[in-house]
This record gives C-alpha cells, sequence and structure tokens, in this order.
C-alpha cells in the first residue's frame, strides 16, 4: 500500500457522521511504519482494494474503516511475545481508534464479528500481536436488537428478590451426579434460602443425568422448596449441545421446570443465543467457557469487555463473568470493566444484563465482592461455598443470607458469625 493511498484509511472525528459507524478500539504491536499498519488493519477489515484496476473510482468514502487516532510507542525490546519472523525493523506498540461503517455487516453478529475479529484484524500485514480492546454502538444500531428479555428487574421480579445480590449456587459435584441425588442438593439449598440452583456449565445432556429426567426432578424439587419457605425459586439448567438440539432441550427443560436456561456463550454461539432469546419466555443465562482461551493476553485476542457487551446485545438476561481474585487469573480492573458492560445505562434502550462475576466464593468473599461492584445488582455464584458448606447446603445458602444482614447493618462479618453457627463454619472453612 503506497503512503499516498494510506492515508485515505484516515480521517478526523468531525468528518464524520457517527451514527453510521462502530467505534473500534485496539491495541497491536507491528513492525515498520505504525501509520502504515494501520491503514492495512482498515483496509483489511473493511475495503481491501478499494478500485477495480484502470478504473477511476473510490469505494473508501463509502464502505472504508478509517483511522481516527493512533498513539504509538517503540518497543526495544522487541514484540511482547514470540511471533512469526517478520524480518528486520523497529517494533512498535500502538493504541489505534478506528471508525467503521456498520453497513458494511448490518445488525449481525456473526457478520460483525467477521469484520472486526476475523482475517481482516488478525491478518493484517506487519501486525502480528492485536487485541480489540473495546466497542462503542451507536443508537442505529443499537435499535436492532432487542437484547435481554427480562434484564435485572425482571428476574428480581420473578424471584421476588429486592435490594440485596441474587443468589446463585453451582450444584457440585458438578457432572458426578444422577439425578436423584442432584436433585435433592438442589432442593436443600433452596430451603436455605438459595434463589437459584443451576447445572455447571459442564453438565450437559449426558447419559448418567439425562436432561430431561434431571430437570424433572429438579422442578419438582424446586416447587415443594417453593412451598415451603413462600418465595420463589429457580432451577437454571445448562443446555449447551450441539445446534440442532437447541430448541428441543429448551423445551424439555422449562416443560419439566426450569424456570431458566444456561447456554456456554461462545461455544454455542451469539448468533444461536440471540436466537433463543427471541424464542424462549424464561431468562437466558451464559457462561463462559473459551473466553479466558481468548483474552488472557494483554496484546493478542479480545477483551472480555467486548465479549460482555456482545453478550448483551444476543439477548443474555445474566452474564456469568471470570470473577474477582487469584483463582480467575482475571484482573480487578477488567472485571470492573464487564460488570459496567452489563449495567452501562447508555446501551440505547437495551435492558441491563445481570453481571455475575464468579470464582470459588462464598459467605467469606461477599462482603469483599460487593464492595468491588459497587451495588447491590449482581449475582453471587458460590459453588463448594454452598455444597461442601460442613453443615450441608441448607446451612450454605444460610450462610449467604446471614453475611448479607452483616453487610447491611455495617457489622463486622466476624462479629456477625459469634451467634450464627452456618455463618461461622462457611468463615473458618472458607476463609
Amino acid at each position: 500500500m503506497k503512503a499516498v493511498d494510506a492515508r485515505g484509511f484516515f480521517s478526523s472525528a468531525n468528518a464524520l457522521e457517527f451514527e453510521d459507524y462502530l467505534l473500534l478500539d485496539y491495541v497491536f504491536e507491528c513492525q515498520g511504519d505504525p501509520e502504515l499498519a494501520a491503514a492495512h488493519l482498515c483496509s483489511e477489515q473493511s475495503t481491501a482494494q478499494w478500485k477495480r484496476v484502470n478504473v477511476s473510482e473510490d469505494y473508501r468514502p463509502r464502505f472504508a474503516a478509517k483511522v481516527l487516532s493512533l498513539d504509538t510507542q517503540a518497543c526495544p525490546s522487541g514484540f511482547s511475545s514470540p511471533v512469526v519472523e517478520l524480518g528486520d525493523g523497529e517494533v512498535y506498540r500502538c493504541k489505534v481508534r478506528i471508525a467503521h461503517p456498520h453497513a458494511n455487516f448490518g445488525p449481525r453478529l456473526p457478520n460483525l464479528l467477521s469484520a472486526v475479529l476475523g482475517e481482516g484484524a488478525f491478518f493484517a500485514p506487519g501486525i502480528p500481536l492485536i487485541k480489540l480492546l473495546d466497542i462503542q454502538f451507536p443508537d442505529s444500531f443499537l435499535s436492532a436488537f432487542q437484547g435481554p428479555r427480562f434484564g435485572i428487574q425482571g428476574l428480581r421480579e420473578r424471584l421476588q428478590v429486592e435490594n440485596r445480590p441474587i443468589f446463585f449456587g453451582v450444584i457440585k459435584p458438578n457432572i458426578g451426579l444422577p439425578p436423584e441425588p442432584f436433585a435433592e442438593l438442589g432442593y436443600q439449598a433452596w430451603t436455605g434460602g438459595l434463589d437459584i440452583a443451576k447445572d455447571d456449565e459442564m453438565l450437559a445432556d449426558v447419559q448418567w443425568s439425562p436432561l430431561a429426567e434431571r430437570a424433572r426432578l429438579l422442578g419438582a424439587a424446586r416447587m415443594r422448596a417453593e412451598q415451603e419457605t413462600g418465595v420463589p425459586k429457580i432451577y437454571l439448567a445448562n443446555i449447551t449441545d450441539e445446534l440442532d438440539r437447541l430448541i428441543d432441550l429448551h423445551d424439555t427443560a422449562v416443560a419439566a421446570g426450569a424456570g431458566a436456561v444456561m447456554l456456554n456463550a461462545w461455544p454455542m454461539g451469539l448468533s444461536a443465543a440471540r436466537m433463543l432469546s427471541a424464542y424462549t419466555k424464561v431468562p437466558m443465562v451464559a457462561h463462559f467457557p473459551v473466553i479466558a482461551g481468548m483474552s488472557r493476553l494483554p496484546f493478542f485476542g479480545v477483551h472480555t469487555r467486548v465479549m460482555t457487551k456482545l453478550q448483551r446485545l444476543a439477548g443474555f438476561d445474566v452474564i456469568i463473568m471470570p470473577g474477582f481474585g487469584a483463582r480467575m487469573m482475571t484482573p480487578a480492573a477488567e472485571v470492573q470493566a464487564c460488570i459496567d458492560a452489563c449495567l452501562d445505562p447508555t446501551f440505547g434502550n437495551i435492558k441491563p444484563s445481570l453481571p455475575v462475576p464468579g470464582g470459588s466464593d462464598s459467605a467469606a468473599t461477599l462482603e469483599a465482592v460487593y464492595n468491588l461492584v459497587g451495588s447491590a445488582d449482581f449475582g453471587f455464584v458460590p459453588g463448594r461455598g454452598v455444597f461442601s458448606h460442613p453443615q450441608g447446603p441448607a446451612a450454605g445458602a444460610r450462610s449467604l443470607h446471614q453475611a448479607w444482614a452483616a453487610i447491611s447493618a455495617g457489622v463486622p462479618m466476624a462479629e456477625a458469625a459469634k451467634d450464627r453457627p452456618e455463618l461461622k463454619a462457611a468463615l473458618e472453612t472458607f476463609g
């Protein structure tokens, strides 16, 4: 690409109508001229060859992605990760903001991903390392999406839960139990105060625990727990599977008593989730397999904030994400960025999704998570913290309510635990 041609992939902000563009923030490492690399990045994800040979035309004004800003710094030690040898030349790390005309792909998630995370981004000449950090969507694009059917408030209304986190629990062992003992564990946790008992993301429609039978028994256990406690409960069924089974598994689980369904969002695909969101009459929950494999390196892949925004667009009412603490190997600022992406009130008319930052949680970690989130609009999802509580799942669930009561009253957790044996055992076991 000649230098004079490269300038056709640059623009100023005041020269564009932003309702026509997505704003993309990337960080990349390149060898050679950063401006030329940025122009290649825009070209490869939009027009590529922008005119026919020997024809006087230029498709860039209408179709080209354009660089709005480019900040560069030299990297004397070379690329941050080993890459295919590119030859000699100084290495630069660049942050670039690109305006991409969304008419190129329309309000279609597979086509959007193909443009901004496809060949054009990851095989742009001279750029072996690149990471998509953020996407900003104009209202003209967001208006084509329904987003979450229920959102946070709809889920709260179903559960009759206000002014506190929603308490999930991952029934454990995650894939090792047949339906009967699995349902009994769910029942015990519900009677102790758990709002939502859920399948683990690893538990599918398997021989030792068929979804139809599991959902039937969990549905019956849920109804029994509701009658005894007088408050609504939800069984969250994992229906992740091949696409051609998705609707049948959904119908089977919901008819048997599942009050919500869970998809492993990226293995299933966002388009599948968007289709199911338009079909289902129960809340839809996302889990995060594959996400770490796409996001963990600092200068390669895609930031989890982008994935969260796209899951919200696809219609997930609840988004489970890697949470705080060393166990999940995700920086606190990144977790917070995903929470903010769930709750952002400027996301067109799309309802907020309930953020559920998860990973080795229990009553012992509830206060820290609440302080980091900064509000009660989150889901809290212990596994062992409920189902490995030394006094049993009902006590594990009660310990969550006891911890929240202490937080709400401003009472130190250790002080509150003195006359609450379930909380005391949770702090001693998991603290």
